[in-house]
């Protein structure tokens, strides 16, 4: 099989996430991958791909990656790539292009310029035998241009270290991240996931089409919305009665004075166009198993509540359960009790041995305190072989990392899962501590500057 040479350019947000995102896709596409170089923290992969096909299915489900570039030249300087392009012009590179309309794109990274500086990049191409007219906004072709600085603004050189030159093929699905964009989504709550990361999740769970994916904690539905979008059937359970009737107190500041109305994951899936991928949600305690033992899903997607903006908490009696009548409402409710964080998780996990498919991916996030992480303190069960391990920082001294497992075998009596993790209550009560003490420093400081000004 002849492979071909693309560079792989990438938005430089969410770096961890990149190469499992894009082993992930390729997977599940059936694409074989070859790596020129061995992945970075740089925001390029260069690789060998069968076909442009391939590289055109690979991009499009993509939301770290911008663009994927047929490579034409790559040096370390751009006087050399300069030279290197003059030769493949006369080898006839440009041939079956030249008389397209096309325009040329330039990017620094790590540096910037100026409206005047780009315009001499660009004509620096002068050279290149095109024949077609230039065309800014609806191009028959493409040329990318790249220059890189470094990883570090702060201490860029005077000259790039390195320069790339090609054929764009492929724009990324980074479309979608605006088009499922929370400000403009019918209904959203207080930790509804964001875009990006809720196709990232169902990129590396691998959802195709057809597939069968849950989320045990569903609340608002981002992850039921990112995995429809990628062909998935979806369904959701939750505890909070209220969210996923949509009566909870209005998220958005505006219209925090009004109460709801039409408002539902259903009406996301409408708003969407995938509705069709909708099968429902379900009010239901995790805690407690009420699915037939022969269900099986594709996937299980899932960002358990850690105790900040959303309790922890489960039924509290399988047997008899006390109600309590809340004032002005019809409905009753059961009364609920602490669920730590440990148990959710080794609940969620001895849950998916069971309902899992083999190869089958679970997927979801545990918050931790940076300074305090250990591996081996990370939940691991079994049945499950660890893929990937990502963290996204979320304060100084928090974050909080996706663990992306997949089914290895199935359940035995003899099956354990374990997790050290601290408790949803530890870790509430030292992100309150460590907030309480920065804003405190903080305000020292203030003071201490107001000072030295007077003085």
């Amino acid at each position: 099989m002849k492979y071909f040479q693309y560079l792989l350019w990438f938005a430089h947000e969410h770096v961890p996430f990149r190469l499992i995102e894009i082993e992930s896709i390729a997977s599940a596409l059936k694409i074989p991958i070859k790596w020129l170089e061995p992945p970075s923290d740089k925001p390029w992969y260069l690789v060998e791909l069968p076909s442009e096909e391939a590289v055109q299915k690979l991009s499009s489900r993509s939301v770290t990656m911008r663009r994927a570039i047929q490579l034409w030249a790559d040096e370390l300087t751009v006087p050399k790539l300069h030279a290197t392009l003059k030769e493949k012009c006369l080898n006839g590179i440009l041939e079956p292009y030249k008389s397209k309309s096309f325009k040329v794109d330039v990017d620094l990274f790590c540096n910037s310029q100026t409206q005047e500086e780009k315009l001499e990049r660009i004509e620096s191409f002068s050279y290149m035998p095109f024949q077609g007219h230039v065309n800014l906004k609806n191009p028959d072709v493409i040329f990318q241009f790249i220059e890189y600085y470094g990883l570090d603004p702060n201490t860029a050189p005077e000259y790039p270290t390195r320069a790339f030159f090609g054929r764009v093929v492929a724009e990324s699905g980074r479309t979608l991240i605006h088009e499922l964009s929370l400000k403009k989504r019918t209904f959203i709550g207080n930790t509804s996931m964001d875009p990006q990361l809720s196709l990232l999740m169902a990129n590396l769970g691998k959802v195709s089409n057809g597939d069968l994916v849950l989320d045990p904690f569903v609340g608002s539905g981002s992850l039921l919305v990112a995995a429809a979008k990628f062909g998935g059937y979806v369904i959701g359970t939750d505890i909070d009665y209220l969210m996923l009737h949509g009566r909870t107190r209005p998220t958005r500041k505006q219209t925090r004075h009004i109460a709801r109305k039409d408002e539902s994951i259903e009406a996301n899936m409408i708003q969407y166009s995938c509705v069709d991928k909708y099968i429902d949600v379900i009010v239901a305690d995790s805690a407690l198993p009420f699915w037939h033992n022969d269900v099986e899903f594709d996937c299980i997607l899932a960002d358990p509540p850690y105790g900040i903006r959303e309790p922890t908490e489960r039924i509290g009696s399988k047997e008899s359960l006390p109600i309590v009548k809340k004032e002005g409402s019809p409905v009753h409710f059961p009364s609920k009790v602490e669920y730590g964080l440990n148990e959710i998780i080794k609940d969620l996990m001895r849950f998916s041995s069971k309902h899992l498919k083999l190869k089958g991916r679970l997927l979801f996030w545990v918050p931790v305190f940076r300074e305090d992480y250990e591996e081996t303190h990370m939940p691991r069960h079994s049945c499950f072989k660890l893929i990937g391990n990502c963290e996204q920082v979320l304060t100084t001294f928090t974050a909080r990392r996706l663990l992306v497992f997949e089914k290895i075998k199935i359940p035995q009596d003899s099956d354990e899962c374990s997790c050290t993790i601290p408790s949803s209550s530890t870790f509430r009560e030292k992100y309150f501590t460590h907030g309480n003490e920065n804003r405190l420093t903080r305000k020292q400081k203030k003071a201490i500057a107001a000072k030295n000004k007077e003085i």
